[in-house]
């Protein structure tokens, strides 16, 4: 059996079909090439088009067809990967309301707060183990509130990955993992929480039928069978948020197991046995891939906005440099950057900083001793110290890691991010050939009943590299310089 795995993410749709026997990818491909858009019609907001993610799905599945590297009469199974947070709103005829307010625009985060203090912080942290903040739940009010004849409408609303398996399948289904990204979920009761539907004022209508992550989530559609050259009737048996999937790559299920991603944004996941939570709400706590009503498995994630869309900035900023180039650039200067310090949050409210927006800051700048090079390292220096700045929140809450699972892509290709990383937090990093769609297409093979169970799933899968702190000393010195710069930084925006 063949299994198909799609990752949404914010920049491009990826796509890989791979081989459920062996567990090789045969092949992948990525649509579009350049990195898609964010729409920000006003500070602070961040938009995407749902039927954009879906014809970019479609078109990333004919391209890999065209590979020629498999039969595609063989897939058995999808699994689908997607951006956490998103709003995605359709009516009774299953057309979008409106673009889908992704996970970094910060609009909705009045509603949360407010919603944190009237129901009670002890309840919100008991139950949703997270304050509503700037969530799936709090971007619903926002839209109550400013759009209600467009509220009115809907039927429906979904998850990035719920709206694509919809399109595949013509079935709605949502999971508890998904409604507790977006804090509809009551960990207690082990169901939707009420108290938040009523809150808010929503009907437990607009929630699609809620099935486990690993589950038949419908069946592909005749019609758009046809127009992906597909069999009719393969079944979604997948669906998460690209965080609990990018665990689920890494093989990161069980208590204590941590799993590091550097894309767009930047994450830490830890995996807990106990309902966690963080009082301030700086992490969030989410109910991971395998988590069911008797077995606790809660995915504990530290998010960072400002990541690799800071090196994507620099990396326009200095012109035609490839990433790999910009690496052996970032190289060539010595750790430090000759005093250039970067504060990497331009991204929207970052939760670990209490949902402040504080924006992205260079430091230091010295007209005449920085170059291109200094600029590219201390970004990416500056993305490593704000991950240890978010462990040590988590560390504070209980999850200390002796080693980090990572896949050898985005930031973690940079040696420099890399042994910055390592250094500044005292952990080493296991690096793995994997990704988000691949990941995807594993979890596909579990829901379908391919694999007995994860360790059948992940029998093939090895370490690539693991990388060992080396200069920890010097590294925590520089985090220490950096840290009270983003405490001033803290200071300044709170006197304002």
């Amino acid at each position: 059996m063949l299994l198909l795995g799609i990752d949404v993410g914010t920049s491009s749709i990826k796509v890989s079909v791979v081989d459920a026997a062996t567990q090789q990818t045969l092949a992948s491909a990525q649509y579009p090439e350049t990195e898609r858009e964010i729409i920000s019609l006003q500070q602070g907001w961040a938009e995407q088009s749902p039927e954009r993610w879906w014809n970019d799905v479609k078109c990333a599945i004919q391209k890999l067809h065209q590979q020629g590297k498999y039969n595609k009469s063989d897939i058995g199974a999808i699994g689908i990967s997607y951006q956490m947070h998103g709003l995605v709103l359709l009516d009774k005829e299953n057309k979008v309301l409106r673009n889908s307010i992704i996970w970094c625009d910060s609009r909705a985060v009045p509603y949360g707060e407010k919603a944190l203090e009237e129901l009670g912080k002890e309840k919100c942290l008991s139950e949703l183990l997270n304050s509503p903040g700037n969530f799936t739940a709090a971007k619903l009010a926002w839209v109550k509130e400013h759009e209600p004849s467009l509220f009115e409408k809907i039927d429906k609303i979904m998850l990035p990955g719920d709206f694509i398996a919809q399109r595949l399948t013509g079935q709605s289904t949502t999971t508890p993992s998904a409604l507790s990204e977006g804090i509809f979920w009551n960990f207690k009761t082990h169901a939707l929480s009420e108290a938040v539907m009523q809150y808010f004022g929503f009907d437990n209508h607009i929630i699609p039928e809620i099935k486990n992550v690993f589950a038949e989530h419908g069946q592909l559609c005749p019609s758009v069978a046809d127009e992906l050259s597909l069999e009719p009737g393969i079944p979604v048996s997948y669906k998460a948020g690209d965080q609990p999937n990018n665990a689920l790559s890494l093989n990161v299920l069980e208590p204590g197991e941590v799993a590091a991603t550097a894309g767009t944004s930047g994450v830490i996941y830890g995996i807990s046995d106990q309902l966690t939570y963080d009082l301030e709400s700086r992490i969030n706590s989410f109910a991971h891939v395998n988590y069911t009503d008797t077995l606790n498995r809660i995915g504990v994630l530290l998010c960072i906005n400002g990541t690799g869309i800071l090196n994507r900035w620099v990396k326009n900023l200095v012109g035609n440099l490839s990433y790999p180039d910009m690496n052996e650039m970032a190289a060539s200067v010595k750790p430090g950057s000759n005093g250039l310090f970067v504060l990497p949050f331009g991204n929207g409210a970052e939760r670990m900083l209490n949902n402040k927006i504080i924006g992205t800051h260079f430091y230091h700048i010295d007209l005449n001793k920085h170059t291109q090079a200094h600029v590219i390292r201390a970004a990416q220096e500056g993305i490593a110290f704000s991950f240890r700045y978010g462990l040590d929140i988590m560390r504070s809450n209980g999850m200390t890691p002796s080693v980090i699972r990572a896949s050898r892509a985005n930031m973690f290709l940079s040696p420099v991010f890399t042994e910055a990383f390592v250094n500044a937090t005292n952990i080493p990093v296991e690096l793995y050939d994997c990704d988000g769609s691949v990941g995807a297409a594993i979890g596909a093979g579990i829901g379908v009943g391919y694999f007995k169970n994860t360790a059948e799933a992940f029998k093939n899968q090895q370490v690539l590299q693991v990388i060992q702190p080396t200069q920890t000393a010097l590294y925590n010195d520089l985090y220490q310089d950096w840290k009270a710069l983003l405490m001033q930084r803290l200071q300044t925006e709170a006197e304002k």
